[in-house]
């Protein structure tokens, strides 16, 4: 059977193989997805180890992603422009290296969650390589505007010099937002992962009907979501789509099908 893994230190907390192995059940594919726990400073080694095993494809999460594309032979558009790989797929003896979040994000909003994104104004917290990762496909979307707000403004300013040709973006301090409202915020910033962090943007965000959506999933709601809730926010999502479906993304590089998604998130997220 073809080999697949999800690399990355730590990675015991990984649904990926969860997730891939319903895949190939529903599709009726045969493979084989395992964890690996990829050394800090040995990275390369571990992966051509896993090649030179017959590996056909990984997954790659923190802290790798950056020497993931840096491995590859060859890569998308996609994850050059993000500077990151979360995907890889054996070329004859080669890697190819491939970014699947935003296209997870996007179709998890659109498809899943029945957000428009074209035409409308979106509002993107954080500037880090989450943010980074999602912006093109994003953009593909053709939004009325997108604007990006960073504590670190130049972080946020560097995003808009290199994506900015590509549609219509800006950069704008948490402080400055004024009056802005948008349809729909997207939270790329890690704040969600403690309760106690400061939030430097104020109340006030969202146009009437807007979308709240966390890059962040856990078994409760995030902070962002709690915050947004407070606000009257009803539509909410956090991220366990847009994992399911970076997946999906991935599952269809490696095996030209597109697998069924619907059955996984049940699967993750039992109703109840």
């Amino acid at each position: 059977m073809d080999r697949y893994a999800v690399i990355g230190n730590p990675i015991a907390q990984s649904k990926s193989p969860s997730i891939h192995e319903a895949f190939a059940r529903a599709s009726g594919q045969a493979l084989t997805y395992e964890r690996i726990l990829g050394p800090l400073g040995g990275f390369v080694e571990a992966v051509q180890r896993f090649a030179e095993a017959g590996g056909r494809g990984l997954n790659v999460t923190a802290p790798f992603k950056r020497e993931a594309l840096a491995i590859a032979a060859r890569a998308s558009e996609r994850a050059q422009a993000a500077g990151a790989s979360n995907t890889l797929a054996r070329e004859g003896d080669a890697w190819y290296a491939d970014n699947t979040d935003g296209a997870g994000l996007v179709r998890d909003l659109t498809v899943n969650l029945g957000v428009a994104l074209a035409g409308a104004d979106l509002l993107l917290l954080g500037a880090g390589g989450a943010a980074r990762g999602v912006l093109l496909p994003l953009l593909a979307q053709k939004p009325r505007s997108i604007v990006i707000s960073n504590r670190t403004a130049s972080k946020a300013d560097a995003l808009v010099e290199r994506f900015g040709t590509r549609g219509p973006l800006d950069a704008i301090a948490p402080g400055a937002l004024g009056n802005r409202r948008f349809d729909v915020v997207i939270n790329a910033t890690s704040a969600g992962l403690d309760p106690n962090a400061v939030w430097p943007w104020s109340e006030g965000l969202f146009a009437a009907d807007g979308f709240a959506y966390d890059m962040i999933y856990g078994n409760a709601p995030t902070p962002f979501l709690r915050w947004a809730a407070g606000q009257g926010v009803t539509r909410t999502a956090d991220g366990l789509g847009m994992l399911v479906e970076q997946a999906a993304e991935s599952f269809f590089l490696w095996r030209g099908v597109r697998p069924p998604t619907a059955d996984v998130y049940t699967l993750l997220r039992p109703p109840g």
